[in-house]
């Protein structure tokens, strides 16, 4: 069974914290810059979103456009390989605010006494 399951492979991806947030942020928003990035993600420290940019642009998920001027500029985009996630993010987020709502509702209900 083992050979089949490649959930593993998708999870080294997606693994972390960050990682889906900044895939999030450049599926809703397109192209952005560094400093675009950090304002988005106000939590995360530029340590954290350098690595864990590095890391999706090593596994072609995303796209580091380095354009030569001074000051120097660097955008990134989904990779073309890397918009085959949008889907599955998308399912996750859902999921996520679903989850949210179910457990509002039942920390609600708990309270309440029901």
């Amino acid at each position: 069974m083992r050979e089949y399951c490649k959930f593993e492979s998708a999870l080294d991806i997606l693994v972390g914290k960050w990682k889906p947030v900044i895939l999030l942020q450049l599926m809703y928003n397109g192209t952005m810059r560094f400093s675009e990035l950090q304002k988005a993600i106000p939590d995360i420290n530029k340590k954290m979103l350098t690595q864990q940019l590095r890391e999706l642009e090593s596994n072609d998920i995303v796209h580091r456009e380095v354009y030569n001027q001074i000051p120097p500029k660097v955008e990134y985009s989904i990779s073309e390989y890397g918009k085959g996630l949008s889907k599955v993010l998308q399912v996750l987020n859902d999921w996520g605010a679903s989850h949210a709502e179910h457990m509002k509702a039942r920390d609600g209900a708990e309270r309440s006494g029901k």
